[in-house]
Order: C-alpha cells, then structure tokens, then sequence
C-alpha cells in the first residue's frame, strides 16, 4: 500500500471514490487499522469517553492528545495521521500554533482537526499560511455539547442549514484541506459535499459524504450503553478484529455503508 496523503484523498474525491477514516488510540489497533486499509486514522478526543470514561471530551488535555498520537503513529505506515485538537487548546492563533506543533512535533500528527465555523477562521488561516494541514469540524460538535444541550442533530432547519454551507465554503477559502460533518441531515450533508472542492467525511451525515469516519469501538460493538444511530456493529458477521475492520473498509468503499437507518433527515 502506498502511503495517503492529502492529494491521494483529493483524487479519490475527484474521481467518485470513496475512502476510509476510523478512530484509534493505540500502537496495537493502529497496525490493525492500518493493515486493513484505513485511509485515515483519527486520534479522537472521543478517547476522553471511550478510553478514559468520561462523559464527555471536554476533560481531555493536550499532554493527552500528544500521549496517543505518539501511540498510533508508531504503528502507522500508509494512513495519513489525523489528530484532534483538544478542548480549549486553540482559543488564540497564538495558542492554536503552538498546540498543532506540538502535535505534529511531539506526536507524530500529519494533519490537526479542530471544531467550530467562520469563528476559527482566523486561525484556519494563520495554519494554512505556516503549512499546517487542517480539517474543519461543522455540525454536532461534541466540545460543544453543553452549549447545546446534548447530543442533538444539527441543520434540520433553513437558517442553521444556510449557516452551515455558508461556513463550509468560508472555510475553505482560509484554507481549510478538508471538513468533517458531524449528524447533520444526510441532504444538507450531500449539498455541502458537492459545494466544497476540499473531501468531505461524514459521521452521522449519510451516505453522499466523500468518506466515512466511525469510532472504532462502535464498530467492534464494545462501547457501552446504547450505540450511536450512525454506527454499525461489524462484529456481528466478522470472525476477528482484523476481519471486522475490513468488512467496514469494504462497506464504505462500496457505498453498503452508511445505510438509510445510519442516517439523518
């Protein structure tokens, strides 16, 4: 397998191909993500509920962030490394530049993500013009989840809708290389991604998003508690780890997942 980058997921968006994005947190899963075919590798704040067992993100801190991304890009050969910038760890363009070179310096990151619209597009740019490759975050973000009131699906109405799109093409143009949409309608979802030039993944946005990001415990059928609506056990038909985790590569690329029941309205 040859190694992903930036270019390589901008030709397969170019192209009507769809790629691959999961969540890992460790050396050991890494290689496996790897191995299977995963495109991209995130290293989630999600690691503040799934690994650390909290309920939220919003308690994971930097030197956290820093810790796993360390772990997985010790075991990636192919995938290009995504990390997500923690809660509060890019309030400033000063703060923000330093966080993401921590994270590419110390961790190993070969791209940061970070949630929020036009508000961060003062820092999108400040990233874009020193050569650090960003993906934008629009729709549930979960940094943001007691400012909303919970896990709720976002863009249902015109005017947040409009915002929305809005904010997608203004990204963009600070300089933004992808965007990650997070439980918005799944035709808003399919707007968006035929807008923007830059790929789209989708978690919770149907199936017209250029890729397709889930948690890697939902997909192993580990995380407990009732499983997210968007996810999918691959467990269930699979006789390994390794064999889930292709069965999911293989569902996305060929367009079986996500499903009309993954999906929002």
């Amino acid at each position: 397998m040859k190694k992903i980058t930036l270019t390589t997921l901008l030709a397969h968006k170019e192209a009507g191909e769809k790629f691959t994005c999961l969540t890992a947190y460790d050396a050991s899963f890494a290689s496996v993500l790897d191995d299977a075919g995963v495109d991209v590798i995130l290293v989630g704040d999600s690691l503040g509920m799934v690994i650390q067992g909290h309920e939220t993100t919003v308690p994971v801190s930097m030197d956290d962030m820093i810790y796993h991304t360390a772990c997985v890009a010790s075991n990636t050969r192919h995938a290009l490394l995504m990390v997500d910038m923690p809660f509060m760890s890019y309030n400033t363009v000063e703060q923000a530049l330093e966080n993401a070179a921590r994270l590419m310096r110390e961790g190993g990151a070969h791209m940061v993500k970070l949630e929020g619209g036009r508000v961060q597009l003062p820092v999108v740019q400040a990233m874009t013009d020193r050569g650090i490759p960003v993906c934008a975050h629009l729709g549930l973000q979960p940094q943001s989840v007691h400012k909303l009131g919970g896990y709720r699906v976002q863009g249902r109405d015109k005017p947040t809708a409009d915002a929305m799109l809005i904010d997608a093409e203004r990204l963009q143009e600070a300089g933004a290389d992808m965007l990650l949409l997070e439980c918005v309608p799944a035709e808003l979802a399919k707007k968006i991604t035929h807008t923007v030039q830059i790929p789209v993944i989708g978690i919770g946005a149907g199936p017209d998003t250029d890729a397709q990001v889930l948690v890697l415990q939902d997909i192993l059928g580990i995380t407990p508690g009732k499983p997210p609506r968007f996810s999918k056990d691959f467990m269930q038909q699979a006789e390994s780890i390794p064999a889930a985790v292709k069965a999911y590569v293989d569902a996305v690329k060929s367009g079986h997942f996500p499903a009309k029941e993954h999906t929002f309205d």
